[in-house]
């Protein structure tokens, strides 16, 4: 096999996970934290599903979409969400007419039908939710799960804040923010470490879903302050069965992450495959 083009970015699996407790260390004697996602190919960009997919990216049109498939889904799942019964779609309709009511609602308080917007992500509905995990671990499980005839792998780490703790926004400006653990999430969520960031941006139409890619900036150690930082590792995807096979030790495989019929057939596949 030819060796594959180097990146300047590109560090062997040691030296990912050297930088990574290194930015996770760092965050902490700062009260922040990092979040990690994992990418099969280098060259994709952090889209959520939704961004992926043909629906409208309208926050109102997106709500209007899951709340009126929500009967079905809670049939043939068995669950009910009821946490946010009251916000309804004409509530939610109205707080997308004002940017301050909508601020005060999707920035400040608790984002509209959380739990069942995880449970959306984590089964395949289009999402505005961008996955993210606190382990770079896990992250990197995503990014050597499948094989790929790509060259790198990526793995992403983002900072909400830097070391001040303070975010700026405003009606003109595009504005990520971070939804926390602590939601009534399916197993996955928990067994994932998941966290989830969300982008809106605001025009004469209301507010839509923005693509993250646009407002993270990678980390400039000259500027005095910084939000919504992104880091991207590279690594060679000729490391994934030296990669799996160490993070199958650690307990991180398709059965453990999915806990899932199909999580455990891919899990005895990566077995024979890679020795894990």
């Amino acid at each position: 096999m030819p060796e594959h083009p180097v990146s300047e970015n590109e560090l062997s699996w040691e030296g990912f996970k050297a930088q990574a407790k290194t930015l996770t260390e760092k965050a902490r004697e700062e009260n922040g934290s990092v979040l990690f996602r994992g990418h099969a190919s280098s060259e994709w960009t952090l889209d959520t599903t939704l961004d992926r997919s043909r629906h409208s990216d309208l926050v109102a049109h997106h709500y209007g979409l899951i709340l009126r498939v929500k009967p079905e889904i809670e049939a043939y799942s068995g669950r009910r969400w009821t946490e946010d019964e009251e916000i309804n779609f004409a509530v939610i309709e109205d707080s997308c007419t004002q940017y301050e009511r909508f601020s005060l609602r999707f920035s400040m308080g608790s984002l509209p039908h959380y739990a069942y917007m995880a449970h959306l992500r984590h089964h395949g509905f289009p999402s505005p939710l961008l996955d993210w995990s606190m382990s770079p671990f896990i992250a990197a499980f995503f990014a050597f799960r499948s094989y790929t005839s790509t060259d790198r792998v990526a793995i992403f780490a983002y900072r909400e804040r830097d070391k001040s703790g303070m975010k700026v926004g405003g009606s003109d400006l595009p504005a990520i923010r971070v939804c926390g653990p602590y939601v009534s999430g399916p197993k996955r969520h928990f067994a994932q470490r998941s966290q989830y960031t969300i982008c809106t941006m605001w025009n004469d139409s209301g507010p839509y879903f923005y693509e993250h890619s646009n407002v993270c900036r990678p980390f400039d150690p000259k500027k005095e302050f910084q939000q919504d930082i992104i880091y991207k590792f590279e690594i060679a995807s000729t490391e994934r069965a030296r990669v799996l096979r160490e993070l199958n030790d650690y307990g991180l495989n398709a059965y453990q992450l999915f806990g899932s019929e199909e999580g455990l057939l891919e899990s005895l596949s990566s077995r024979e495959e890679v020795g894990t």
